[in-house]
């Protein structure tokens, strides 16, 4: 073989050693998150707040709430770069929630500034509705996608009765204001199931989702009560809450989405959909592909998880993307198989549901 014809041989074999580990890089930077049961983790929900305006007794007691000092909590800058970081790993769907996410000074802003995250396919919004006619315009224009209105009572004064503030009507404002726009869809309406009381409840959040396009969904109870009073006896479960909607309104099941949390149903006349999220009775843990992000920068693998893994600490003490990243591997590799609410000496996380994070 002739020189030039080696020398010829010896460029394609560089540039072949070139494409190979380019591609090596690529395939690295692209590994699933995955943990230790084989699921792909690529859900995050943000909570950006623990504070609330509201006082719903399922989840915080009416006084006595000891909340995050200021430099506790993550940054915009901050919740940013971890999201830029977790979306390099994967991650696709983005919740942003409280405490009560609209609280939080400037929220819009955030939510522009992680629109602009590459690989982020989906961003959505959490919120009580309490400020959501104020803000409906600024989230639309900032990029949200979708948007859960938690709402357990359509009844004024049931609803103060349970969220221990007479504001309804400002929440039903602001559903009407952000079903302005079209773009944000599906707007969802969760109602949270609790035994002797939501049973009042059922027939109007029916017709709510018969006539107004929102879905309407059923939450089971869970133990992250603030008061921690919580009993399995107060759990309404999902199927409860449909066999009395379909005494009236016959329900036709839905192919259930992989990772969905929620159980649809369409009404058999076609006139809207209804769901039921069962964490008690119906575990979903099997393909659960969610992790959370407290407040104050802690990284929860599990609702219920009893331990968390802090991403604020090291990132303030000037870990790289890179340590980050590694560290959020290892504690999803870490993640639960599953809740143990229903297993015998089950314990409740320390921390309640508004300082987890909806």
């Amino acid at each position: 073989m002739s020189e030039f014809a080696l020398a010829r041989l010896d460029t394609a074999s560089a540039r072949l050693e070139l494409e190979i580990s380019a591609l090596v890089t690529i395939v690295g930077m692209t590994e699933p998150l995955l943990d230790a049961h084989g699921r792909v983790i690529s859900d995050l929900r943000v909570s950006v707040t623990d504070r609330c305006n509201f006082r719903c007794r399922y989840c915080m007691p009416a006084e006595g709430m000891k909340w995050l000092e200021r430099s506790e909590v993550l940054s915009f800058e901050e919740i940013e770069r971890l999201v830029r970081v977790l979306a390099g790993l994967g991650v696709e769907d983005v919740r942003l929630t409280g405490g009560e996410p609209l609280a939080r000074k400037n929220f819009p802003y955030l939510v522009s500034m992680l629109r602009g995250i590459e690989g982020i396919r989906d961003l959505s919004v959490t919120t009580n509705g309490y400020l959501l006619e104020r803000d409906a315009a600024a989230l639309v224009d900032a990029g949200i996608d979708r948007i859960n209105v938690s709402v357990d009572s359509l009844a004024r004064d049931r609803f103060h009765e349970i969220t221990r503030r007479d504001a309804l009507p400002q929440v039903l404002r602001g559903l009407e204001a952000i079903a302005a726009y079209e773009r944000v869809r599906p707007i969802k309406v969760n109602a949270v199931a609790i035994r002797d009381f939501t049973e009042g409840e059922v027939f109007r959040f029916a017709e709510m989702a018969r006539t107004t396009g929102f879905q309407v969904r059923f939450i089971e109870f869970m133990p992250l009560d603030g008061d921690r009073a919580w009993d399995r006896s107060q759990v309404l479960t999902g199927d409860e809450v449909r066999a009395l909607i379909h005494e009236h309104y016959p329900l036709e099941p839905r192919e259930r989405e992989p990772h969905a949390t929620a159980r649809v149903f369409a009404f058999a006349d076609g006139q809207g959909e209804i769901g039921f999220i069962n964490p008690v009775s119906q575990p979903f843990c099997a393909d659960c592909n969610r992790i959370r992000l407290t407040a104050d920068g802690e990284l929860r693998t599990c609702l219920f998880s009893m331990h968390e893994t802090s991403l604020r600490d090291p990132m303030r003490e000037g870990a790289t993307d890179e340590d980050l990243g590694e560290i959020i591997r290892g504690a999803v590799w870490r993640k639960e198989l599953k809740h143990h609410v229903n297993d015998p000496g089950f314990i409740a996380p320390a921390r309640s549901m508004s300082a987890i994070g909806g």
